[in-house]
């Protein structure tokens, strides 16, 4: 790339967020209009009508409720895109999605995508750079919700391991059920990343992680990481020759 390239790319990467259409929610307020997110004040700017003029009030992030924002248009065929495995094609759409949405709802479902499409490229770097600027406005978003186990396999990649492991006992500790599900069936993927791909460390992933996700989180919360463990679990029952109950988990979790 030369350096006019990476220059405009750096200008692009310094422009500010736009506003986004939507209805903020506090206890004692209400409103619609055009939302956007404020670093620096750690607050929402909100500018709507009153009657012909526009009015503009500011939100603390601790003061909102909830955020009605709706899908970005090309959201649904960018996330498709990463699932069939063309997310190269995807990494421009979806990383424009995490500037414009910044705080704002539909930021961290597509760095979660973001994330995996740069995994699924061997950009593992530019993954980690990808989530720590969402989790640099969220640290929550480190450790629940849908970014969280993207940046793990990330931070596995990169062999971050102390960040990794505190990522891990907060999701088991301070998450919801479904961080805890994720956070178990990444213990799994840790423990074959760290003792190769050998079977003995499929079983051991499998009795540790994986068959205890697959069997014991069945609450609807956890119904996304449940099917990801059994085809995890899938995944494991082939490395060691068990090919039938490897169909037998795929089929459980295209049931699901």
């Amino acid at each position: 790339m030369n350096k006019l390239a990476i220059a405009a790319l750096a200008a692009l990467a310094a422009t500010s967020a736009l506003a986004v259409e939507g209805t903020i929610k506090t206890d004692k307020d209400t409103r619609s209009g055009d939302i956007k997110w404020q670093s620096r004040t750690k607050s929402y700017a909100l500018t709507y009508k009153k009657g012909s003029t526009n009015v503009s009030a500011e939100y603390p992030l601790a003061d909102v409720v909830r955020l009605d924002i709706d899908k970005p248009a090309t959201f649904d065929k960018l996330v498709e895109m990463v699932k069939s495995g063309h997310g190269a094609a995807a990494i421009g759409g979806l990383s424009a999605i995490v500037k414009d949405y910044k705080m704002l709802v539909w930021d961290k479902p597509a760095g979660r995508y973001l994330v995996e499409a740069y995994l699924a490229a061997g950009q593992a770097q530019k993954a980690f750079e990808t989530a720590t600027s969402i989790i640099t406005e969220d640290k929550s978003a480190a450790y629940v919700g849908e970014l969280a186990p993207a940046y793990w396999q990330a931070l596995l990649k990169l062999g971050k391991t102390q960040q990794l492991e505190n990522c891990l006992r907060k999701a088991a500790s301070e998450g919801d059920r479904a961080s805890s599900a994720e956070a178990l069936m990444m213990r799994g993927d840790v423990i074959i990343a760290t003792d190769g791909d050998t079977p003995d460390a499929h079983r051991k992933a499998l009795t540790d992680a994986y068959l205890r996700v697959a069997l014991m989180y069945t609450d609807p919360a956890c119904k996304d990481a449940r099917r990801e463990a059994m085809n995890r679990c899938a995944a494991s029952f082939d490395k060691l020759g068990m090919a039938a109950r490897a169909e037998g988990m795929r089929t459980q979790a295209k049931s699901l």
